[in-house]
C-alpha cells in the first residue's frame, strides 16, 4: 500500500514559494548595494574635497547625489534581507527610485542651465527621454506586481478588492 500524499492548496503552495533570490537578481542586488555605496563615497569625497565656499546649489546638488547613491544600496541592502516572495515589489521600488533619480537630476540640471543661459533645449530634451525611460519602467512594474497580486488571490480563493 501506498501512502497517500497530501495535498496542498493554492496557499500553502505560495507560502512554500522558493523565497531565496534567483542567481540574476542577487547579482543586481549586489551590484545595486555595491555601486550605491561606491557612488556616495565618491560623491561625498567630492563634496568634503572641494575647496573654498561652494554656491547653495552646488551643496544641493551633492547632497541629492549622495542621497540616490544611498537610496540605491539601501534597495540593494533590502533585496539581498529579504526571504519571503517579492512578487515584483522589488521593480515597483527600483523604478520608483530611478524615476524620482532622473527627474530631480533633470530639474536641477535645467535650473543651472537656465541661470548660466547655456543649453536648456539639450538638458530638457536628454532629462526628459531619462524620465519617460523611468516612467515607462515604473508604470510595466506596477502593471506586473498588480497581474502577480491578482493571480495569489485567484489562486487563494480571496475577493478581488
Amino acid at each position: 500500500m501506498t501512502e497517500e500524499e497530501p495535498r496542498l492548496s493554492a496557499r500553502e503552495m505560495i507560502e512554500r514559494l522558493d523565497s531565496s533570490l534567483s542567481p540574476g537578481r542577487r547579482v543586481r542586488a549586489v551590484a545595486a548595494l555595491l555601486a550605491g555605496l561606491a557612488g556616495a563615497v565618491f560623491v561625498a569625497a567630492l563634496w568634503w574635497t572641494e575647496p573654498g565656499p561652494l554656491p547653495g546649489r552646488t551643496h544641493l546638488a551633492f547632497a541629492l547625489f549622495t542621497v540616490f547613491c544611498l537610496a540605491w544600496s539601501g534597495y540593494g541592502g533590502w533585496l539581498l534581507t529579504r526571504r519571503v516572495p517579492l512578487f515584483a515589489t522589488d521593480r515597483v521600488i527600483a523604478a520608483w527610485i530611478g524615476l524620482a533619480a532622473s527627474l530631480t537630476t533633470t530639474t536641477v540640471l535645467a535650473v543651472v542651465a537656465a541661470q548660466r543661459d547655456t543649453g536648456l533645449g539639450g538638458t530638457l530634451l536628454v532629462g526628459g527621454l531619462f524620465a519617460g525611460m523611468a516612467l515607462v519602467l515604473a508604470v510595466r512594474a506596477r502593471t506586473r506586481r498588480a497581474a502577480l497580486l491578482r493571480r495569489v488571490r485567484e489562486l487563494t480563493g480571496q475577493e478581488d478588492r
